[in-house]
Formats: C-alpha cells, structure tokens, sequence
C-alpha cells in the first residue's frame, strides 16, 4: 500500500497536534472537501454543504 502526502499530514497532526501549523490544517480540510469561508482576527471559519461549520485557531497548534 501507497502511503500518500495526504495520510502523512493526518499522522503529522494526530501525533503532536500542539505542533500543526495551520496551512497544514487547512490544506488537509480542503482535501477534504471543506472551503476556508472567512478569518476573524485569529481564527478561521471553515465549511462544506450537509454540515455545520468549523472553527480552527490561525495560530500554530489546533
């Protein structure tokens, strides 16, 4: 089995999520479907059509 960039980001942040940067985040929810609907000072509002938004801290560590 191929270990994708994708499972190696979802491991990355499962393991120290402390330590996520939040471009890392945001690519991996993308990838996933969701859009980056707006930023408010520090944190950022993310969506996808069926389910309720999600709000992730811009700073490093989720």
């Amino acid at each position: 089995m191929r270990i994708t960039n994708r499972d190696k980001l979802v491991e990355r942040i499962r393991s120290m999520p402390s330590d996520a940067r939040f471009r890392d985040v945001q690519s991996l929810l993308e990838a996933y479907g969701w859009t980056h609907a707006s930023t408010k000072g520090s944190h950022a509002r993310f969506t996808k059509s069926g389910h309720r938004s999600w709000t992730v801290p811009v700073h490093k560590g989720v």
